[in-house]
């Protein structure tokens, strides 16, 4: 079998095989990665409990395949280039050899300190080299990462090492973004005043902010490398892993306020990075690939590190912003590293048209051969600018349906090979197998129709628990629909059978691509002490694609410009800049059903500023409010 889906014939090929004979199917794929002990049996699943095996039997470890198998052939092939924030600073390439060298050192510091195989490690680092050698560093020994972004606050990383328990955080002095320098270490301080389970805080310099060292606990990275090479520098045999030994749990926004902890596995979630990155972007040995996602959401771990990585490509991973020091930087790299695949997000692409042309004119971007999207559907008009500025109308545009919790692309566009449509995912990859529901849990067939998007059979990147509370993912994901994957969105399918996706249909907004709970935020809102109560919902934004809409009902007698900016504060400290609010509008009520839930659906609806449409409020405890709301929203918007 083809690991690599060449023509369109082939893709309905491998779609049919998928499905009729998918343990037969995801065998072949398997095959094409280095195992200690094949498996005895590709599946053993139920969606009822759920439990969901891959690959039962088999013995590998991940690091093998994303390292020491390219070293015979390509250990001198970039594995990662490194662009630093600042344009001026030198960037950085490592090789197979070198990563792997780096990774083994680094693999014998954890050991050093204490860190064993089934151990969690919180990893709160910039985007630097050493966040990509500490992941892979934590596989090689078995320990199991959770990586933290660097713009969460203190009580959100506190709240992530509690839940998993972590026994050692890796950090830095600080880390650049743009003009800014953010003050990395002082945060894990901040968090740990509250986190029992930690033993060691390794620090990396990186910005030589002054920062506290507390003696007993916290060790510098470099001090600890250089005790690993006055021990001659040992290497660091790759743990035996399971196929179903947990590899990484990474926190993704729920609709009640309390984080969870999506929980990825070793063998199913490799082969599947793998097998997506390899497909949907069509790799070529050689090319220059560029991710400009954060390593701290999904995306950076499966198209920066693992499916690039397992392929033996070389992955381009930038520490900046796309505005810094212009809104050229994305092209600049591009010209300066000859780029030949980009993944970005929507948010990026609106960003950066918004500056208008110039900053794209007279950049050699004729390297470029892929064009990915990924967060959120494209609109049309990003879509069509991406396709003519930056691909010069020659470049396949690869719109990727996924989420957090199914390790990879699910529903997507193979570059050049299946058909593209503005703002559509089209087909679903490979072993997908995707049913539209309708409320009342039947199956909607046909085309020209829309529903809820479930999944009905399993594939090997989807996540197998949440962390510490099995029921929990049990009830977010397979209790709605019986025998169904539910991924929480809405769905089209057009007359020609293609897939467009529609929107969250949970209480979880899509901003920047970035996942948010609207009750995460509402906590964080109703935490200041002149707030009542407050209902968040999304709204359409130009940028963001999704921005946070806050009405809050507040004690009297407040001054709204000083309350706002202490709200936004206190949501800054409490999950992230981020998840700031784009409005808040300061209301007397909200629109309450007589037995007290908040008819988000009215919210919306004012928000989008859609006045007329706000639909039957007849239900209504005080049908009133919704009145008096919008004509303070209407007075708000002049």
């Amino acid at each position: 079998m083809n690991f690599q889906i060449n023509s369109f014939e082939e893709y309905q090929e491998a779609y049919k095989k998928s499905v009729e004979n998918p343990e037969q199917f995801w065998g072949e794929v398997g095959d094409h990665f280095f195992w200690k002990r094949k498996w005895n049996n590709v599946l053993n699943w139920n969606f009822t409990e759920p439990d969901i095996n891959w690959y039962e039997g088999g013995k590998l470890n991940i690091t093998e395949n994303c390292l020491d198998r390219h070293i015979y052939q390509n250990g001198d092939t970039p594995a990662i280039i490194w662009e630093p924030n600042d344009p001026t600073e030198a960037h950085r390439i490592l090789t197979y050899k070198q990563l792997l060298q780096k990774v083994e050192q680094f693999a014998n510091v954890l050991k050093n300190n204490n860190v064993r195989k089934g151990d969690r490690v919180c990893i709160y680092l910039p985007m630097v080299p050493e966040l990509v050698i500490s992941l892979l560093a934590c596989a090689r020994i078995g320990a199991i990462h959770s990586v933290v972004f660097g713009g969460f606050s203190a009580q959100s990383i506190a709240d992530r090492i509690n839940d998993a328990a972590c026994k050692l955080v890796i950090t830095s002095d600080g880390g650049f973004r743009g003009s800014k320098v953010l003050e990395l270490k002082t945060v894990v301080d901040d968090a740990l005043m509250q986190c029992e389970s930690v033993e060691k805080v390794i620090v990396l310099t990186r910005t030589r902010t002054p920062v506290s060292m507390i003696k007993g606990r916290d060790v510098w990275w470099e001090d600890e490398i250089k005790k690993v090479e006055t021990q001659g520098n040992p290497s660091c045999p790759a743990e035996e892993m399971d196929a179903e030994d947990k590899l990484f749990v990474l926190y993704t926004s729920g609709s009640t306020g309390k984080p969870k902890g999506v929980v990825h596995t070793t063998a199913g979630y490799m082969v599947f990075t793998g097998y997506t990155f390899a497909n949907t972007f069509q790799y070529k040995p050689g090319e220059v690939y560029f991710c400009t996602a954060d390593i701290g959401w999904i995306t950076g771990h499966s198209y920066i590190v693992y499916g690039p990585l397992s392929q033996g490509a070389t992955s381009l991973m930038f520490e900046g912003i796309p505005t810094y020091p212009d809104a050229g930087r994305y092209w600049d790299i591009v010209d300066k590293y000859k780029v030949n695949i980009i993944y970005t997000a929507p948010t990026a692409i609106r960003s950066l048209m918004a500056f208008g042309d110039e900053f794209i004119e007279n950049k050699d971007l004729s390297s470029l051969r892929v064009l990915g999207s990924v967060g959120e559907p494209i609109n049309e008009e990003a879509w069509h600018w991406y396709h003519e500025k930056v691909g010069k109308k020659k470049c396949p545009i690869v719109d990727t349906w996924w989420q957090t919790e199914n390790g990879g692309h699910l529903i997507t566009p193979i570059a050049g090979i299946t058909p593209e449509i503005p703002s559509y995912a089209m087909l679903p990859l490979p072993g997908i197998q995707p049913a539209l529901m309708d409320e009342h849990g039947n199956e909607i067939e046909g085309n020209d129709v829309s529903g809820n998007l479930c999944i009905k059979f399993p594939w090997p990147g989807m996540l197998r628990t949440t962390w510490g509370d099995h029921e929990r993912c049990r009830q977010t994901y397979f209790a709605t629909y019986k025998n169904m994957y539910f991924t929480g969105d809405g769905c089209y399918r057009n007359p020609d059978g293609y897939y467009r996706i529609t929107g969250r249909v949970d209480d979880v907004l899509n901003v920047s691509g970035h996942r948010i709970g609207t009750a995460e935020v509402e906590n964080a809102i109703n935490m200041h002490s002149d707030v009542v109560e407050s209902a968040i919902v999304g709204y359409p934004h130009p940028v963001k694609g999704q921005g946070i809409y806050a009405y809050v009902i507040a004690n009297h007698h407040i001054d709204e410009e000083s309350t706002k900016k202490d709200i936004l504060q206190t949501v800054s400290r409490l999950i992230g800049p981020i998840a700031k609010p784009d409005v808040i509008q300061f209301v007397s009520d909200l629109p309450k059903t007589r037995s007290g839930k908040i008819m988000r659906r009215i919210l919306r609806k004012i928000a989008e500023g859609e006045f007329s449409a706000v639909g039957d409020i007849t239900t209504l405890q005080d049908p009133t409010v919704v009145q008096r709301i919008i004509e303070d929203a209407q007075k708000m918007r002049k």
